[in-house]
Protein backbone atom coordinates (compact mmCIF):
# COMPACT_ATOMS: atom_id res chain seq x y z
CA UNK A 1 0.00 0.00 0.00
CA UNK A 2 2.62 2.13 0.62
CA UNK A 3 4.37 1.59 -2.26
CA UNK A 4 1.30 2.61 -4.19
CA UNK A 5 1.34 5.83 -2.42
CA UNK A 6 4.51 6.66 -3.22
CA UNK A 7 4.65 5.91 -7.01
CA UNK A 8 1.73 8.58 -7.60
CA UNK A 9 3.33 11.31 -5.72
CA UNK A 10 6.79 10.69 -7.44
CA UNK A 11 5.18 10.26 -11.11
CA UNK A 12 3.21 14.21 -9.72
CA UNK A 13 6.96 15.19 -8.60
CA UNK A 14 8.92 14.60 -11.61
CA UNK A 15 5.90 15.69 -13.94
CA UNK A 16 6.18 19.16 -11.46
CA UNK A 17 9.99 19.45 -12.31
CA UNK A 18 10.10 18.54 -15.69
CA UNK A 19 6.63 19.13 -17.26
CA UNK A 20 9.05 20.60 -20.53
CA UNK A 21 10.60 17.51 -20.76
CA UNK A 22 7.35 14.83 -20.09
CA UNK A 23 4.88 16.71 -22.42
CA UNK A 24 7.68 16.45 -25.11
CA UNK A 25 8.07 12.91 -24.61
CA UNK A 26 4.29 12.30 -24.35
CA UNK A 27 3.49 14.37 -27.54
CA UNK A 28 6.68 12.43 -29.49
CA UNK A 29 4.84 8.89 -28.40
CA UNK A 30 1.57 11.10 -30.74
CA UNK A 31 3.78 11.93 -33.11
CA UNK A 32 4.88 8.62 -33.63
CA UNK A 33 1.45 7.40 -33.53
CA UNK A 34 0.54 9.66 -36.50
CA UNK A 35 -1.92 12.59 -34.68
CA UNK A 36 -1.26 15.65 -36.46
CA UNK A 37 -1.66 17.80 -33.50
CA UNK A 38 1.01 15.84 -32.05
CA UNK A 39 3.71 15.94 -34.92
CA UNK A 40 3.06 20.00 -35.10
CA UNK A 41 3.68 19.92 -30.93
CA UNK A 42 7.03 18.32 -31.38
CA UNK A 43 8.20 20.27 -34.52
CA UNK A 44 7.53 23.25 -32.60
CA UNK A 45 9.73 21.86 -29.72
CA UNK A 46 12.43 21.03 -32.00
CA UNK A 47 12.13 24.02 -33.43
CA UNK A 48 12.15 26.48 -29.96
CA UNK A 49 14.62 23.44 -27.85
CA UNK A 50 12.03 23.37 -25.23
CA UNK A 51 12.47 20.19 -23.52
CA UNK A 52 14.34 18.91 -26.00
CA UNK A 53 17.87 20.20 -28.14
CA UNK A 54 17.40 22.92 -30.79
CA UNK A 55 17.17 20.64 -34.21
CA UNK A 56 15.60 22.84 -37.23
CA UNK A 57 16.08 19.72 -39.91
CA UNK A 58 13.79 17.65 -36.94
CA UNK A 59 11.05 20.42 -36.66
CA UNK A 60 10.80 20.56 -40.31
CA UNK A 61 10.52 16.77 -40.80
CA UNK A 62 7.93 17.04 -37.85
CA UNK A 63 5.88 19.96 -40.02
CA UNK A 64 5.92 18.07 -42.96
CA UNK A 65 4.59 14.79 -41.01
CA UNK A 66 1.40 16.62 -40.02
CA UNK A 67 1.52 19.41 -43.08
CA UNK A 68 0.65 15.65 -45.15
CA UNK A 69 -2.31 15.18 -42.80
CA UNK A 70 -3.55 19.01 -43.61
CA UNK A 71 -2.48 20.66 -40.71
CA UNK A 72 -2.41 24.32 -41.08
CA UNK A 73 0.25 25.46 -38.93
CA UNK A 74 2.18 22.66 -39.95
CA UNK A 75 2.35 24.11 -43.64
CA UNK A 76 3.00 27.65 -42.88
CA UNK A 77 5.34 26.52 -40.69
CA UNK A 78 7.22 24.65 -43.37
CA UNK A 79 7.14 26.98 -45.87
CA UNK A 80 8.31 29.49 -43.49
CA UNK A 81 11.09 27.28 -42.94
CA UNK A 82 11.74 26.53 -46.66
CA UNK A 83 11.95 30.41 -47.02
CA UNK A 84 14.59 30.64 -44.13
CA UNK A 85 16.57 27.39 -45.63
CA UNK A 86 16.32 25.27 -42.22
CA UNK A 87 14.79 21.92 -44.35
CA UNK A 88 16.57 19.59 -46.27
CA UNK A 89 15.55 18.40 -50.08
CA UNK A 90 11.76 19.92 -50.83
CA UNK A 91 11.47 17.55 -54.20
CA UNK A 92 8.58 16.08 -53.08
CA UNK A 93 5.65 17.93 -54.13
Amino acid sequence: QLLAMIVPVLLLLYILLCYENFHFHVAHMYAHLGYPNAQHIVGQRYLQGAGVEKNEEMAMHWFREAAEQGHPHSSFNLAVGKLKNMTMSFDKG
